[in-house]
């Protein structure tokens, strides 16, 4: 009988080892199944990933690559030169350098509307077209203001002539358009956005405040 006893001992402590066994296995797939999804990180978006009981979780996170785009070349600006009046400082300014497209606009137009007028004159008409380009009302650019439709009557079809760049007008307007794009002399013409010749009389004139007369032209906004 002891022996039937000891017997009927061992098997029920192997039946209660075996259970609890199967208890711990139970609880760890039910803690597995409640655990939080697997999520594989791709920069700013994020991925359900499926979940497998019999693999560990792994949690994978992809740093992002951020590459930088080539900056523009910037326009050289060389060191404002001092003077004391505007000839000389458009004696000091360099004109042999490149000069950017909007630049080149700038210049073509003093060339072109006020070649044969005095240095202030000029710089007036470069300001004027500076002034376009930052107001709401034309366009945003040099370019595409001096080569707006009906605006300037020395633009053809759209296109701006060729100066002649041998000559010392040319030299003078390409200074005078790198004073007034840099803003390095006060304009007489201040906040202008108009200009005629003296000899003309248009009608929008009269609806128009005079900011200045200066030599052959006068300037409105």
């Amino acid at each position: 009988m002891k022996i039937i006893s000891k017997r009927v001992g061992a098997v029920a402590l192997a039946t209660t080892l075996f259970a609890g066994s199967l208890g711990a296995m139970e609880s760890g797939a039910i803690a597995q199944d409640q655990a939080q999804p697997i999520v594989a990180e791709t920069g700013q978006n994020a991925i359900e990933a499926p979940q497998d009981a019999a693999e560990p979780a792994i949690r994978f996170v992809a740093s992002e690559v951020v590459q930088d785009l080539p900056a523009e070349p910037a326009e050289e600006i060389s060191e404002v030169p001092s003077a004391s009046s505007l000839r000389q400082l458009v004696r000091a300014i360099d004109t042999d350098g490149a000069m950017s497209r909007e630049v080149m606009c700038l210049a073509q137009a003093v060339y072109f509307e006020s070649r044969g007028e005095p240095l202030d004159g000029q710089l007036a008409v470069a300001r004027v077209v500076i002034n376009r380009a930052d107001s709401n009302t034309f366009p945003d650019d040099y370019c595409s203001v001096v080569t707006q439709r009906a605006q300037f009557s020395f633009v053809r079809g759209g296109n701006i002539p060729q100066p002649n760049r041998g000559s010392a007008a040319w030299d003078r307007a390409k200074a005078i358009a790198n004073i007034a794009h840099r803003d390095l002399w006060e304009s007489p013409a201040a906040d202008s956005l108009y200009f005629h010749a003296t000899y003309v009389r248009p009608r929008w004139a009269g609806r128009m405040t005079m900011r200045a007369q200066i030599d052959s032209h006068i300037f409105y906004r």
